[in-house]
């Protein structure tokens, strides 16, 4: 317990040890006990750090916050069905990465790291870059060449090293492994500590539905920071007896870049590598997960599924969320699709909860093109 664990050889190592992955490349759990006081949690501040008890930072003078968390759980109609939305898109960096930034941040400032590395398609990179800002850590940041140009200005203002890499999804990444051989990774895929905050997106679902869990959750799905932490987040509240069920849990892949998807039809024991093709949703085309059998392993234990969703089908839903008065980028968009494939096998009465993952601001140039006939 209060632990780091390596999910592939089970090795384990000290929480307070600078290390983000296995010495035999396997990725790492935290091993942690969380506790909830309900009563001390309603009398906080309204931010994700009202379940600090929940989070395995050791000294509250470590925390890096800028009061992100506690988003309003909004019903928005999807069709001909009100869906509980999740507004993360309303977080200081304008996507739910700051839950596992904040968090992660936190904990390299505990443990007296003064540099890291990051790789993003844009929203990870962004928040990362901005906790560390805040926590006046020095920070690199590898992106794809071609993403948006709205999420690099952000990222260049946060005073980040911005590393601008040719080629695929999957180029940028093995360029900030390689840069992580010297510098602590701050990633998002690899670092446990990114899944600690993600996992308050379940905690504050829960509280919002007043302690209880919803019946289904529709979640975009890349490298999983969001699904994987949501999974952990209410296993742990059933863990602490305040939930008594998981709710099943959904993932969402563009066609265009679907490696779960496909291993989850095929029932494959590992996910395959992907040839991706080029997608609105770029915060999602991800072709080879780093934790993608954690993620199918995670669905398969909710009795959940993977939906795919086509270009088309994300423009559509892009057009309906935002002439409600939802500005979403894309990536978000491609969340709503998913929502709209299921929602006519859903039954009468079914609690659906999803979420809004990125403002719209974030992709202004991707936003503008959409609007040229």
């Amino acid at each position: 317990m209060n632990q780091l664990v390596c999910i592939e050889c089970r090795a384990s190592y000290p929480l307070d040890e600078p290390r983000w992955q296995c010495h035999c490349g396997g990725v790492l759990d935290i091993d942690f006990l969380p506790s909830f006081d309900l009563t001390e949690i309603n009398q906080r501040k309204p931010t994700m750090w009202r379940y600090r008890e929940a989070i395995p930072l050791e000294y509250d003078g470590s925390i890096i916050s800028l009061d992100e968390g506690f988003t309003p759980l909004t019903g928005v109609m999807i069709g001909e069905k009100t869906v509980l939305i999740k507004q993360d898109q309303l977080f200081p960096t304008g996507s739910y990465k700051d839950r596992g930034a904040s968090v992660l941040i936190s904990k390299v400032k505990e443990l007296g790291i003064k540099e890291v590395v990051e790789d993003s398609s844009g929203n990870a990179g962004a928040a990362v870059a901005a906790y560390c800002a805040y926590a006046g850590i020095d920070c690199h940041v590898y992106v794809p060449k071609n993403t948006s140009a709205g999420k690099l200005a952000q990222i260049r203002h946060y005073g980040a090293v911005l590393h601008l890499i040719p080629g695929t999804r999957e180029d940028t990444a093995q360029a900030a492994l390689l840069a992580a051989a010297k510098t602590y990774y701050a990633s998002h895929a690899w670092n446990p500590f990114f899944f600690q905050g993600t996992k308050t997106f379940a905690f504050e679902v829960c509280e919002q539905l007043g302690w209880k869990p919803p019946d289904t959750v529709i979640l975009p799905v890349g490298n999983g920071t969001l699904l994987l932490g949501a999974c952990i987040g209410f296993k742990e509240l059933r863990q602490a007896g305040i939930i008594d069920r998981l709710p099943k849990i959904i993932g969402v892949q563009a066609e265009n870049c679907a490696p779960l998807y496909r291993a989850y039809q095929e029932n494959l024991a590992a996910v395959p590598p992907v040839d991706s093709k080029e997608t609105l949703a770029e915060g999602i085309a991800i072709a080879r997960p780093v934790r993608g059998r954690q993620i199918i392993d995670a669905v398969r234990q909710t009795h959940g599924e993977f939906l795919v969703v086509s270009e088309d089908e994300i423009r559509k839903a892009l057009a309906e969320t935002c002439r409600q008065g939802y500005y979403i980028e894309p990536t978000s968009a491609a969340t709503i699709a998913g929502v709209k494939k299921y929602l006519p096998r859903s039954s009468q009465g079914e609690v659906i909860v999803s979420v809004f993952t990125g403002h719209g601001l974030k992709a202004t140039e991707k936003m503008r093109k959409l609007l040229e006939p």
